[in-house]
């Protein structure tokens, strides 16, 4: 018994000593993760300077850059305001009297002059009235003169006091009763002539008949509102455009030198122009409801190139600026101390330039301070510059 518990005794004391402790099993761990914590900033260094020096060397190098010259050129100030085509005469054709509609003379959509006839009321019943009174006043001509001729022996007979006075002052006022009727005929035949001139239908002016609003064979009343149709003049023709009330000032003052303003109208996707005309009459007062003021432009309209009640962008020409230094829009930027250009110097290096801008006519840009002329602006690859920093110009501007 005594061996057997002695080796036992040297197994537990072999194994106590092989197996270390384990709280150095955690250090050993804890060491590992510093020495890979070290190789991960180490590398993470490496790399980083690596980057930061490639990217200092591609921002060292000389950017790309499209630019432009400032110039001095004419500037056009132009107003583009919202305008629709209105006829200076839109006519309802109307019947002036009542009765069949006899014939139509026109084709719908057809041109026609002033005078031309449109269309005829059936004008008999007006003639056989006019006959009747023209007969009427035949009869009542020969009661006066029979009247006149016994008024005349009357008042002879009166002379020698062979009548009554009272005979011979009833016949003067049987005489004056005559002339008056007469005066009455005249009146019924003249009515009767306007009725049947009123019957034969004739254009008031010049223009476009539109659709017919009754066919013949109907009866139409005088005053009727829808009339026979729709007579539109097309030459002249004019637009209606409103003016905001802060641009009024400007268009004043320009009318006060020229008493007309020349105008282009262009269609509502504002890319094709239409026609050219000229102002005509400015509004007495500002609509306060939209702020805006109207101004009737006249266009000849010869091929009538507007038509009525179509929507168009009149373009007013309202002054010219002449030799005014102009930059490209696409030059202009914009920053915490207002517009800024980069400008090109001589050793291919730009410059942040501070600029006061003034009118802008969707294209060029007129620049009161900042430049001067002649001066090289960019105007393409303005996104990678700051000041100060190279730049190269594949083609230089002509």
């Amino acid at each position: 018994m005594t061996p057997t518990n002695s080796s036992q005794n040297d197994h537990h004391s072999e194994t106590s000593i092989s197996a270390p402790p384990r709280h150095y099993r955690w250090i050993k761990r804890i060491l590992l993760l510093i020495i890979l914590l070290i190789i991960l900033v180490i590398g993470y260094r490496f790399i980083h300077s690596s980057f930061s020096s490639s990217e200092k060397k591609i921002e060292a190098l000389p950017k790309p850059v499209a630019i432009a010259v400032a110039k001095n050129t004419d500037i056009p100030v132009i107003f583009t305001e919202l305008g629709t085509v209105i006829p200076i005469a839109n006519i309802t054709v109307p019947a002036r009297t009542s009765g069949y509609l006899q014939d139509v003379y026109f084709t719908e959509g057809q041109k026609v002059k002033k005078g031309d006839l449109l269309a005829l009321i059936d004008p008999r019943p007006y003639e056989a009235l006019k006959a009747q009174y023209e007969g009427t006043l035949k009869a009542d001509q020969a009661l006066l003169k029979q009247a006149k001729l016994d008024n005349a022996r009357y008042q002879q007979l009166l002379k020698q006091n062979s009548i009554a006075p009272m005979t011979a002052q009833d016949q003067q006022y049987k005489v004056a009763q005559l002339e008056g009727q007469i005066k009455a005929d005249e009146a019924l035949i003249k009515q009767q002539e306007l009725n049947i001139m009123y019957s034969h239908i004739r254009a008031s002016a010049d223009g476009r008949i539109g659709i017919r609003q009754v066919d013949a064979g109907n009866y139409v009343t005088e005053g009727q509102s829808n009339g026979i149709a729709i007579l539109t003049q097309m030459t002249p023709i004019s637009v209606i455009l409103t003016v905001p009330e802060n641009k009024l000032s400007m268009v004043l003052d320009a009318l006060k030198k020229q008493p007309e303003l020349s105008v282009e109208a262009w269609n509502s996707d504002n890319t094709t122009k239409l026609a050219d005309g000229k102002t005509s009459v400015i509004d007495s007062q500002i609509d306060t409801s939209t702020g805006t003021v109207r101004m009737r432009a006249i266009f000849p309209n010869a091929n009538w190139e507007l038509f009525p009640n179509q929507f168009v962008n009149a373009h007013i020409l309202v002054e010219t600026l002449h030799n005014v230094l102009t930059v490209p829009n696409n030059a202009i930027q914009t920053g915490p101390d207002g517009s800024f250009v980069y400008t090109v110097q001589d050793n291919s290096t730009v410059k942040l330039q501070n600029i006061k801008t003034g009118y802008n006519d969707g294209e060029y840009t007129v620049i009161e301070t900042g430049l001067k002329l002649n001066d090289k602006v960019v105007t393409d690859g303005i996104d990678q510059l700051r000041n100060g920093a190279k730049v190269t110009i594949p083609q230089d501007p002509q």
